[in-house]
């Protein structure tokens, strides 16, 4: 694999069937397990309502899409080696990776809520998302914190 990221290495998703929606579609795929497509689709597709519902908004892709603008990075850290040490240096995140990990946080908090239905698990994670709180918006601003406690050594970052 390559160092540096490469417009390969990105991969065009189809929108999903129901919203037209790539965003949406790339998280049916991360819900996917044992390539059941059609399971992951019903489920999220429940999840968002139910969540919309709870939340009295007439459409689910606003829970979704400002759930997902509240769970999305805009800083990282990186290791990176000097003199010796191990310095973890704060690096801005933009577009792809910013969804990649919006994504990852946000099924991994859901998987990780235990006792119901994985469409009942995706609803709440919409939910509380959605409502700035949750295990995903804990990630990002846990991310956000140790960027800014690694601010002082930045200027490694240009080197």
């Amino acid at each position: 694999m390559p160092r540096k990221v490469t417009k390969a290495l990105v991969r065009d998703v189809e929108p999903d069937r129901l919203y037209n929606n790539v965003q949406i579609q790339r998280v049916i795929n991360r819900v996917m397990r044992d390539g059941k497509k059609q399971t992951a689709e019903r489920l999220m597709y429940e999840g968002m309502q139910k969540a919309a519902d709870r939340l009295k908004v007439q459409n689910p892709l606003e829970v979704f899409e400002q759930a997902f603008k509240n769970i999305q990075p805009n800083v990282e850290t990186r290791s990176r080696r000097v003199g010796g040490a191990n310095y973890q240096i704060p690096f801005e995140i933009k577009g792809q990776r910013q969804q990649h990990l919006a994504t990852m946080w946000f099924v991994q908090a859901a998987r990780s809520r235990k006792g119901m239905s994985m469409a009942d698990r995706l609803s709440l994670e919409l939910q509380d998302a959605y409502n700035g709180a949750g295990a995903a918006v804990k990630k990002r601003e846990d991310t956000h914190k140790m960027a800014e406690a690694n601010r002082a050594f930045a200027h490694f970052a240009r080197g």
